[in-house]
């Protein structure tokens, strides 16, 4: 794989942009998704060391969610900001990993993170409804990393 941007058809990130943007509807909550081809660390740590670079710790109910894949390493994460795991149990994630990772074993990363990140939606649905005055605090956009 050269980059991880190449990972994806124009058509693909479409989709996978039209889910976040579908997700963040329902919820004051904020997705943000971050993809690169290798992880040599554990990904949840990786993807801590992603959230607070991509300021995602700044929002205002402190719910910004991202979801990390590393490609070529076979890896991912979930990781949410500190008012999620107030209100949430510790496998908040668990079953929203399993399903994705049922599509990423089929190879189909499109599925597996488009189902990932509605099924984040609908879990931060239930803690952030959507209000009036809710703003889009962070970009909806994928991330792509060097790696």
């Amino acid at each position: 794989m050269s980059n991880a941007e190449d990972s994806f058809t124009l058509e693909q990130r479409d989709r996978i942009l039209a889910s976040i943007k579908e997700a963040e509807q329902h919820t004051s909550g904020q997705i943000r998704l971050f993809v690169e081809n290798k992880c040599s660390e554990d990904a949840l740590d990786r993807a801590a060391f992603i959230f607070k670079n991509l300021k995602m710790h700044e929002t205002k109910h402190r719910n910004g969610v991202l979801v990390y894949i590393a490609l070529a390493s076979h890896k991912f994460a979930i990781i949410g900001d500190a008012g999620i795991h107030s209100k949430a149990h510790k496998d908040f994630w668990h079953d929203i990993k399993a399903e994705m990772q049922a599509h990423f074993v089929k190879g189909d990363f499109v599925a597996g993170l488009t189902t990932g990140i509605h099924n984040v939606g609908e879990a931060l649905k239930k803690h952030f409804p959507h209000k009036k005055d809710d703003t889009n605090e962070l970009p909806d956009d994928i991330v792509f990393g060097e790696k």
